[in-house]
């Protein structure tokens, strides 16, 4: 059995996630922790439950998703896991963060490099259980999402939020190809819990009913 604990972070309230099992081993899903408070919390969790942290995964590369890549590296030793469309965009964080987030004062030495790239093929292992990868571009051009079907949850990053979908004019943005995303999202089970980076958590089920994006 998973558990997931949110943590809304920085300016944009993006949604980190630690997730971890029966085995104490845990990942950490965009760690967009910028302020110590936030930063705190996240440690906290970890240490009082006794978890280990084994990967960093990042949905895309946008920097309220990555704020906290420096943190998890100087307190755990992982590098974001990222998509090799999204990895040159982790230079660009600092820019990012005075674009988006409205915060002047971080350079590059406030963050770190990729530790390793991922696609469609790779799939995130910890403890007992699996994540695959679908790459759901369209928000960002390497837009992931981490599927755990033997749990049915997926982190779906911006590509699907409740209710809506995340923008697409962004640089490598595209609404063609969310469009494309949200097809592949919808042929996953109803019953599917879906985390997104922002807002609250919903349902498969409740989106192809709902969510104007989506249809089958």
């Amino acid at each position: 059995m998973l558990n997931i604990q949110r943590f809304i972070c920085n300016p944009i309230r993006e949604n980190t996630y630690v997730v971890s099992d029966e085995t104490k081993e845990c990942v950490i899903v965009d760690c967009g922790a910028l302020y110590e408070p936030e930063k705190e919390a996240i440690k906290e969790y970890i240490e009082t439950n006794g978890l280990k942290p084994k990967h960093l995964i990042v949905t895309h590369g946008h920097v309220d998703h990555n704020l906290g890549d420096k943190f998890v590296f100087d307190n755990w030793g992982l590098r974001p896991e990222i998509s090799t469309s999204d990895e040159p965009m982790l230079k660009t964080l600092p820019e990012q963060a005075k674009s988006i987030c409205g915060v002047d004062n971080l350079t590059a030495d406030d963050f770190t490099y990729a530790g390793k790239c991922l696609d469609g093929s790779d799939t995130i292992t910890f403890g007992s259980h699996t994540f695959t990868i679908l790459e759901t571009p369209g928000h960002s051009q390497g837009g992931l999402t981490f599927y755990c079907e033997a749990e049915k949850v997926a982190f779906t990053g911006d590509t699907l939020f409740q209710g809506s979908i995340g923008r697409t004019d962004l640089d490598g943005g595209s609404m063609f190809m969310i469009i494309q995303s949200l097809r592949m999202l919808s042929q996953l089970p109803d019953d599917v819990k879906v985390y997104p980076g922002h807002g609250p958590e919903t349902t498969i089920g409740a989106e192809v009913a709902g969510n104007p994006y989506l249809d089958r």
